[in-house]
């Protein structure tokens, strides 16, 4: 065997470039409306390189399993979603070296699955017209790619603590610092 064949996945030392720009988005204040006596305020999370406050939950989840050894270099993230977190777990999980697989029902817009896609997601379609339980549900469908393919971890967006931790540990404590 050469060194090469031998060589284990690298890791990185440091978070790849794209993953700072997560978090501190701007937060500004209506002043073009009538708010009445209160003041309102926006936080852009539109701002985040996913475009959208679930690259946040995405980068949580994903070091949280990393943390907790549930995943590891040459590892697969695996996820049921039908909206913006696949786009942040595809973004977050593809900067880290890792194969994601998004199972999406058929309800999902071909502009979101090409997208994930672009991101270097792979996508595995299911049925929008079953419920859980069944062989084709998304999140059942999820769970049982998880347990089939090896270094595959489920991220469970609904039942992963790490998911509002996201928000305790970043977004809240930016909303009082701003």
């Amino acid at each position: 065997m050469t060194a090469a064949s031998t060589a284990t996945i690298p890791t990185h030392s440091k978070p790849p470039a794209i993953l700072s720009l997560i978090g501190d988005t701007p937060l500004v204040e209506v002043t073009q409306i009538d708010t009445g006596p209160c003041q309102l305020f926006l936080k852009l999370e539109n701002q985040n390189p996913g475009g959208s406050i679930k690259d946040r939950i995405g980068l949580s989840m994903v070091e949280a399993a990393e943390r907790e050894g549930k995943l590891r270099p040459g590892g697969t993230v695996i996820e049921a979603t039908a909206g913006n977190t696949g786009l942040g777990l595809a973004l977050v999980a593809g900067a880290k070296g890792y194969r994601v697989l998004l199972v999406i029902p058929d309800k999902m817009s071909q502009e979101k699955i090409s997208h994930v896609k672009a991101l270097g997601a792979e996508v595995r379609i299911t049925r929008s017209d079953v419920t859980r339980g069944h062989p084709e549900y998304y999140q059942d469908v999820a769970a049982r790619l998880a347990e089939e393919i090896p270094g595959g971890f489920y991220v469970n967006q609904f039942g992963n603590p790490a998911n509002p931790l996201a928000h305790e540990r970043t977004t809240g404590p930016e909303i009082w610092e701003q």
